[in-house]
């Protein structure tokens, strides 16, 4: 057993080592080379990028329109409150050993990435964890939150009068159910928060099993189910917004994309009435995902940036940007869902999601599809941005065979 254990720890510090001594991209520079300088098969390279180029998401690249043609469009209250933007082509990236070895469509192209946000999001609260605002991500989250004050202009011009009996702010843990939530129930999408904020109450998304079903059923205790809903995440967009007490992109900016290069171009948004005060200051908070609109709008390039910080376990350069124990946990399933982690982190322990790939790779995935595949067996990174969700696992499959030539 101990010689067992001291040929694991060999193992990691040598992972380690061989991580420490990759190439980082400067800003505004990612190095490319020749595939054929890594003995990878060019042709194979190259089906798999045309692959990617001809299988475009067939859905409306005007986003609005889109939301309407789906399921989502049909939701009680599903309308967009946040900004949409129409997409660009089929776009994407492979990095392979630190290095471009492949590229199609534009990826200077700033779009929204829709879910991958939430990666952005549950890496907020790991900095939070890191620097001691959160002492416990299994902590209760109600301790750590104040009332809210929203912004609310047009009502600052009614009748105060009308108002006298109503609350000027909110509690987002007022419940007995909500009070036992922790801040794990809502990184794994756990929690089954009861609720409605800004102007979407929690059971208005995706209700799958029927509206008045699901808003008479009785809530689940946290940890016990997952739910993927956007409603809870912009929960913990806000409860994070009040622990940190600035706005999210600008703890994002600071800890994360500056010290990786990441461009200027990358916008994080909220929703058009997703505003507090806060510390006298207006403050929007952020969204989650692009459900209803808002979230992250970013190019492939700085997709790639974040998915090749995850893959070097949260180091860039030498310097540690994420917590190691962070990224750790996040890649660490739930019995309520063994395919996912903290959100957005898409496992592949069941070979699921990509039956080619090893057991250890993970995605960061949002709808469109956006996907950045992550893998450190192979040291690959993928960014496909508007592929159909199918066919994500038929491109990967083809760049693995790629990686050598037979």
């Amino acid at each position: 057993m101990k010689k067992l254990l001291s040929l694991a720890i060999l193992s990691f510090f040598c992972h380690t080592l061989s991580f420490g001594q990759s190439y980082f991209p400067k800003k505004n520079n990612w190095e490319k080379k020749n595939p054929a300088e890594f003995g990878m098969d060019v042709s194979k390279l190259k089906e798999a990028i045309e692959f990617a180029r001809t299988h475009e998401s067939t859905e409306n690249p005007n986003l609005k329109i889109a939301h309407y043609e789906s399921a989502f469009g049909r939701e009680p209250f599903g309308y967009p409150v946040g900004p949409m933007k129409i997409r660009g082509s089929a776009t994407g990236l492979i990095i392979y050993k630190g290095y471009v070895v492949g590229e199609w469509g534009d990826p200077n192209r700033v779009d929204l990435t829709f879910s991958v946000a939430k990666s952005f999001l549950s890496t907020t609260a790991g900095l939070a964890v890191s620097e001691g605002l959160i002492q416990s991500e299994q902590d209760l989250v109600y301790p750590y939150m104040a009332p809210i004050y929203p912004y609310d202009p047009a009502r600052m011009l009614q009748n105060k009068a009308d108002h006298l009996e109503e609350e000027d702010v909110f509690d987002l843990f007022d419940t007995d159910h909500n009070r036992k939530i922790t801040w794990d129930h809502l990184l794994r999408q756990t929690s089954d928060w009861e609720g409605s904020l800004w102007g979407k109450p929690d059971w208005a998304d995706r209700p799958a099993e029927g509206v008045k079903q699901k808003r008479t059923r009785p809530q689940n205790e946290p940890g016990s189910v997952y739910e993927y809903n956007d409603t809870r995440v912009n929960v913990l967009a806000l409860a994070l917004l009040n622990v940190w007490r600035k706005p999210l992109p600008f703890v994002l900016k600071e800890k994360v994309m500056d010290q990786i290069g990441a461009s200027d171009t990358w916008r994080w948004t909220g929703y058009e009435n997703s505003f507090v005060i806060l510390d006298g200051e207006i403050v929007q908070s952020v969204s989650g995902g692009s459900h209803w609109g808002g979230g992250m709008m970013i190019s492939a390039w700085d997709q790639a940036r974040f998915g090749y910080l995850t893959l070097r376990n949260g180091a860039w350069n030498g310097k540690q940007i994420i917590p190691t124990s962070w990224l750790g946990k996040s890649k660490t399933p739930t019995p309520a869902n063994p395919g996912y982690g903290f959100m957005n982190y898409f496992l592949n322990h069941d070979l699921k999601q990509i039956p080619s790939a090893p057991k250890s790779a993970f995605l960061h995935i949002g709808a469109g599809t956006n996907m950045i595949y992550v893998d450190q067996e192979n040291d690959l990174v993928v960014v496909a941005r508007w592929i159909p969700n199918g066919d994500k696992a038929e491109l990967i499959r083809l760049i693995l065979e790629s990686l050598h030539k037979k």
